[in-house]
């Protein structure tokens, strides 16, 4: 009987996966592969390309110990074909199969790729979620929106988690009102558990150094984990030091921690190290023992039960097309500050200054600070959602589209949200500490050292007020713009408009 090809992506690294479920391995030849395709996609950041290699590398070799062979391509070794389609034919050729087995990929880029090979390709479900595609569309159709929240509260009902019968524990399904305070620097609360590298992971830190050193980012101290065993010493770091305040604190900003009381287990959820259910059965047992507050559990539980879930289910039921979505028309090419160069923002330094040294930046310090900059700026989305994609450690088209494309840019029309994730200086003054440091003044709305955001805000609102207006949750916001004098309104919009001029024209801003 002729083998079978077993295709395991580098965010699939999940003995579970449904691939290696339907396999055998006494018939079946695992086929795992670094490519400079997928590395250069997008820009990665070297960090993001370590992780995921050297992720790779570990789960190779922790197959082979449980009895599969393994076809493992490294980067850098002689007759790599460069891409996952021509590693696939590669080792059909060598092996003689002529059958693929493939979970299905996180990207329509390469699940096309793959109904392009010209092998017979089985395409299974990827099962590692805990809402099934056909679930989510099933629950889509006929509803005119698809608002998370209704979703979340369904999840909640199937899955059990944080319920007392058929009520939800505390008698309401979220905490939002309890989760929004600012926080203050604290010298005790705990750094993020840091992982020094192995033989392996050194191994890949050098070979990335050595090819991705003109792509964005600082590969070291690299101390993100790379195997199954580091990501769950990671999870319980977690629970153990930050969970009790999680919550609370979530949409908190501070220049001097970029970190909080944030898991930074989204790039082990993401990469299959870790997995969503045991995740939430995890969160819940420290609330269910009393170690931790229920705001706490049910904020964390929604993000990953709730707003991942979702997301992935968006991204399957809308297709291919989805990331090209461009609905308010924004054709404004990508600032270079989001490259690093200077801006006397201190926000925008903050957050780019972080996810360069990290690859990571916590998720209102990416919607409220360079999402919404974006936004307001009127910068292609299709570039925002190419520098999400490429900066950030946890960025896989799947989840970071939907976050980029619809929450964080509004590209999509409304299918993810009803009104856009806009603010002026106000929210970022009232949930962080960068404007205590910065060279424009927060509550100045007009002038020369007026908060870019203060005037970029009332710019999007006034350019996009036919789409925006009738929406009864926005139409308060264009009485009170309507109220100010028209000298004023005419002022804001001048000096919006200079500013944008200038970013255009590549001045520090």
């Amino acid at each position: 009987m002729r083998p079978r090809l077993v295709l395991v992506l580098g965010d699939q690294l999940s003995e579970g996966l449904s691939a290696l479920k339907a396999a055998d391995p006494a018939r079946d030849i695992v086929v795992m592969a670094e490519v400079m395709a997928e590395a250069r996609s997008v820009p990665h950041h070297p960090r993001k390309i370590v992780l995921v290699l050297a992720a790779m590398r570990k789960f190779a070799e922790r197959l082979r110990a449980l009895g599969w062979r393994v076809a493992y391509t490294q980067l850098d070794e002689d007759g790599n074909s460069g891409a996952i389609t021509g590693e696939l034919l590669r080792r059909a050729e060598g092996f003689g199969a002529a059958e693929v087995l493939a979970t299905r990929p996180g990207e329509w880029r390469l699940t096309q790729a793959l109904a392009g090979v010209p092998l017979v390709v089985t395409m299974l479900p990827d099962d590692r979620f805990l809402c099934p595609a056909t679930d989510f569309a099933d629950w889509a159709a006929g509803r005119k929106v698809l608002r998370m929240e209704h979703f979340y509260r369904r999840m909640r009902q199937r899955t059990g988690y944080l319920m007392e019968g058929d009520t939800p524990a505390g008698g309401q399904w979220n905490f939002d009102h309890e989760n929004r305070k600012p926080a203050k620097a604290d010298l005790l609360r705990a750094p993020p558990l840091r992982h020094e590298p192995d033989a392996v992971t050194q191994a890949v830190i050098d070979l990335v150094q050595a090819r991705f050193a003109d792509h964005f980012g600082t590969l070291t101290p690299f101390w993100f984990a790379t195997d199954r065993e580091g990501a769950l010493r990671s999870l319980e770091h977690f629970l153990t030091h930050h969970l009790r305040d999680f919550g609370t604190y979530q949409d908190a900003m501070l220049a001097g921690d970029g970190f909080l009381h944030h898991a930074l287990i989204s790039p082990y959820l993401n990469i299959g190290l870790l997995s969503p259910a045991e995740v939430c059965d995890r969160v819940e047992a420290e609330w269910r023992a009393g170690r931790a507050p229920l705001n706490a559990a049910e904020g964390f539980i929604r993000q990953v039960l709730g707003w991942r879930e979702y997301v992935r289910g968006i991204y399957d039921l809308h297709g291919p097309g989805y990331a090209e979505q461009n609905a308010l028309g924004h054709t404004r090419a990508l600032p270079a500050l989001y490259w690093g160069a200077p801006t006397r923002m201190a926000c925008l330094q903050a957050v780019v200054s972080q996810t360069r040294a990290h690859a990571y930046a916590h998720h209102i310090q990416r919607l409220m600070v360079t999402g919404n900059f974006a936004l307001l700026a009127g910068v292609d989305p299709g570039a925002v959602h190419a520098w999400y994609l490429a900066v950030y450690a946890d960025a896989f088209e799947w989840v970071e589209a939907p976050n980029t494309i619809g929450m964080s840019q509004f590209a999509d029309g409304g299918v993810l949200g009803s009104k856009p994730y806009v603010s002026s200086g106000a929210y970022i003054a009232r949930m962080s500490d960068y404007c205590r440091g910065c060279a424009y003044d927060v509550t100045a709305k007009t002038g020369e050292g007026a908060c870019p955001f203060n005037l970029l805000y009332w710019h999007f609102l006034d350019r996009h007020r036919a789409r925006f207006q009738p929406n009864p949750r926005m139409a308060v916001i264009y009485r009170n713009w309507d109220r100010l004098a028209p000298e004023h309104r005419a002022q804001v919009l001048t000096q919006a408009g200079g500013f944008l001029a200038r970013l255009e024209a590549g001045e520090a801003v």
